[in-house]
C-alpha cells in the first residue's frame, strides 16, 4: 500500500473528531422540518462562527442508480471512509439482472434446479425503496425462474413503510399478487407464503434483536406464525387490532390453506434472500447457513441451497453463495491511517455501530490494526426509539470526551444515531427531542474538543428528521391522511442535501472552501487527511478544504 505524503498543514495538537449526525439533513424549513423547530442552539452557533456548507447524500454521490434515489447509512459510511464513489448494491444487482449474468451463475441453476422438483423460496423487503430491495428485481427473478419451469414458488413478504410511505403495504401486496397470478393462470404454482414488517420480522442487524430473526424463521421456514388465509387479511387484521400501527411494525404472519402453511421451507428447497443491503441481511444468512450455533432454537434447519442476491460480508463470507458481486472497496481511509501508525477510535450505539466499522472500512469485518485501532459499542435500548429518543447520545459523549483526555488518538469517529432511528418512526414530537439531544452532545463534547487543541468535522450521512411529512410530489403540499385526517408522517429517507461544519477553534485563516461542483460525502476522507497533516490518495475525491 502506498505511503501518504505529508502536505502544508500545521496539524493541531489534539485529534481530529469526524461526528456523524445520522440521518440530519438541511430541510425546507416547513412545519415537518425537525431541525428547524428544534432548539438547536449549538448548531446555530456552528453554521454562524464557522467554514461549513452542504453537501449531496443521495443518488449517483453514494453510487446509487439515480438521483431519486434517498441515500442510506451503509452506502454513505462506504463514501465517507472510501472516500471514493463506488456502484453499490442496487445498481449492481440492476445491471447484473438487465445484461442477464445473475441469471447465467451456477448458484441460480442450482437454485432453480432444486425449484423444479421441490420449492423455491424469495425472501425479502416488498418494496421499490431501493435502499434494502426493489420490488422490481424480485418480479424479474420471479419472471426467470418462471421461464426455468420452477413449478412452486414461494415469496415471502417483509412490509416496508420505513423506506416507502408507511401505510402502502396494501399497495406492494397487491401488485405481487396481480403479478403472480399470471404464472398461476399458466398451470405454476406462485403464491406468497409468509410475511410482517421488517422492524418485528426477520431483517434484525448488529445482532441487537435475535428474537425479530426467530419471528421470521418461524413465518417462513417453520410456518408458525399467526395463521390468515391471505396476507390482505393479515394486515387487515392486525390494523383493526392496533389502530395507527405501522407498516414496519406489522407482526408476522403464515399463509395457511385447510389451517395448514402452503409456505414451509423443506428439505431440498431453494431460496434466495433478495435483499442487497448488507446489515440487515446477515443474521437471517447465518441462521440458513446452518453450521454455527444460532441464539435461539430453530427447531429444525432444512437442507436447502441458500444464497443472498449479494455477497453481505465478505470477509466472514456471509452467506457462502450469492448471486452478484459486491462492490470492491479498497483503500480505505482507515487502512492508510492504519498504515501511517495513526491511532484511531471508532464508537457508536448498536443500531450504527457496524456503520462506523464495518460500512466505514468498505464492508470489511475487523480492523487494519489492533494495536493503533479500538472499537467501542454501546448497546442500544430494546425498545421503539420514539419512546427513548435520547437513545445513547450521553453515553458516547462521555466515552468520547475520556477518549479525547487520554491524548492517545488521532482521529476519531462516532456517529449519533437518534436523527435516523427516531426519524424512521414518523413521530415529530420524539424526533425534535432527538435533534436536541444531538445539539445538547455536541455542547458538551466540543468545548473538551477545544480545550485539547482539536478540531472537528460534523456532518450527517443522509437526510431524515428534516422532512417529517409526506409531501405530494406534484402540488409540494403535505398529504393528508384520508384516514386521520392528519398529517401524513413520513418515515423514511430524504433527498436533501446534508450540512458540513469545520469546528476548528485555533482556525487562523489559513485555508478556505475548495472550489467543487456538486460536493459529496466521498469528499470527506480527503478533508479529515488534510486536517490530519496529510494529501489524500490521488484517486480520492478532492478535499472540501484547500490552503490558502
Amino acid at each position: 500500500m502506498e505511503k501518504l505524503k505529508k502536505n502544508n498543514f500545521i496539524k493541531r495538537e489534539g485529534p481530529v473528531v469526524l461526528i456523524i449526525m445520522d440521518g440530519v439533513g438541511i430541510g425546507d424549513n416547513g412545519v415537518g422540518d425537525a431541525l428547524k423547530i428544534a432548539n438547536t442552539p449549538t448548531l446555530d452557533n456552528l453554521q454562524k462562527n464557522y467554514l461549513n456548507l452542504s453537501i449531496k447524500a443521495h443518488g449517483t454521490a453514494v453510487g446509487l442508480p439515480s438521483d431519486g434515489d434517498m441515500g442510506n447509512s451503509e452506502v454513505g459510511h462506504n463514501a465517507l471512509g472510501a472516500g471514493r464513489i463506488f456502484d453499490q448494491g442496487a445498481k449492481l444487482v440492476k445491471r447484473s439482472i438487465e445484461n442477464k449474468e445473475m441469471f447465467k451463475t451456477d448458484i441460480w441453476n442450482k437454485i432453480t434446479t432444486a425449484g423444479k422438483s421441490n420449492t423455491m423460496h424469495l425472501i425479502g423487503l416488498l418494496s421499490d425503496g431501493n435502499v434494502h430491495s426493489h420490488i422490481d428485481q424480485l418480479f424479474e427473478m420471479i419472471n426467470q425462474a418462471s421461464k426455468d419451469n420452477v413449478k412452486k414458488l414461494r415469496v415471502h413478504v417483509l412490509l416496508d413503510g420505513r423506506d416507502v410511505p408507511d401505510g402502502s403495504a396494501e399497495t406492494y401486496i397487491e401488485q405481487l399478487e396481480n403479478f403472480l397470478e399470471q404464472f398461476n393462470n399458466e398451470g405454476k404454482d406462485y403464491r406468497i407464503g409468509s410475511g410482517g414488517g421488517r422492524m418485528i420480522t426477520t431483517m434484525d442487524r448488529y445482532e441487537a434483536d435475535w428474537s425479530i430473526v426467530e419471528r421470521g424463521w418461524n413465518a417462513h421456514v417453520l410456518g408458525t406464525a399467526k395463521p390468515f388465509e391471505s396476507a390482505l387479511e393479515a394486515i387487515k387484521t392486525f390494523r383493526f387490532e392496533t389502530p395507527g400501527i405501522l407498516d414496519q411494525n406489522l407482526p408476522s404472519f403464515t399463509i395457511v390453506e385447510d389451517k395448514k402453511p402452503i409456505g414451509t421451507i423443506e428439505d431440498g428447497d431453494s431460496v434466495i434472500f433478495f435483499n442487497f443491503r448488507g446489515d440487515r441481511s446477515i443474521q437471517i444468512s447465518r441462521a440458513f447457513d446452518k453450521n454455527e450455533n444460532i441464539p435461539f432454537d430453530r427447531k429444525r434447519t432444512p437442507n436447502v441451497v441458500f444464497a443472498g442476491i449479494m455477497q453481505y460480508d465478505g470477509d466472514l463470507n456471509i452467506p457462502k453463495n450469492y448471486l452478484v458481486e459486491p462492490p470492491k472497496i479498497d483503500r480505505t481511509m482507515s487502512e492508510f491511517l492504519a498504515n501511517e501508525n495513526l491511532k484511531q477510535f471508532a464508537i457508536s450505539e448498536t443500531q450504527k455501530f457496524g456503520h462506523v466499522t464495518y460500512f466505514w472500512n468498505g464492508n470489511k469485518t475487523g480492523k487494519f490494526n489492533d494495536e493503533l485501532e479500538d472499537y467501542l459499542e454501546i448497546p442500544s435500548d430494546k425498545i421503539e426509539f420514539d419512546e427513548r429518543p435520547w437513545m445513547k447520545a450521553a453515553e458516547i459523549t462521555d466515552k468520547v470526551i475520556e477518549a479525547i483526555e487520554s491524548q492517545k488518538y488521532d482521529f476519531i469517529r462516532l456517529n449519533y444515531a437518534n436523527g435516523d432511528m427516531v426519524g424512521h418512526t414518523g413521530n415529530l414530537d420524539s424526533t425534535i427531542v432527538a435533534a436536541e439531544t444531538v445539539d445538547l452532545s455536541l455542547a458538551r463534547l466540543l468545548p473538551i474538543l477545544e480545550k485539547f487543541n482539536g478540531m472537528a468535522i460534523i456532518t450527517a450521512d443522509h437526510g431524515n428528521l428534516d422532512e417529517m411529512f409526506e409531501i405530494d410530489k406534484k402540488t409540494k403540499e403535505i398529504i393528508i391522511d384520508k384516514k386521520t385526517g392528519k398529517q401524513k408522517p413520513k418515515t423514511s429517507h430524504t433527498l436533501n442535501p446534508v450540512p458540513v461544519i469545520f469546528f476548528d477553534p485555533n482556525f487562523k485563516d489559513e485555508y478556505n472552501l475548495s472550489n467543487i461542483e456538486n460536493p459529496g460525502l466521498a469528499n470527506i476522507a480527503a478533508s479529515l487527511f488534510f486536517f490530519l497533516g496529510y494529501e489524500s490518495p490521488k484517486d480520492y475525491e478532492k478535499s472540501l478544504i484547500t490552503l490558502k
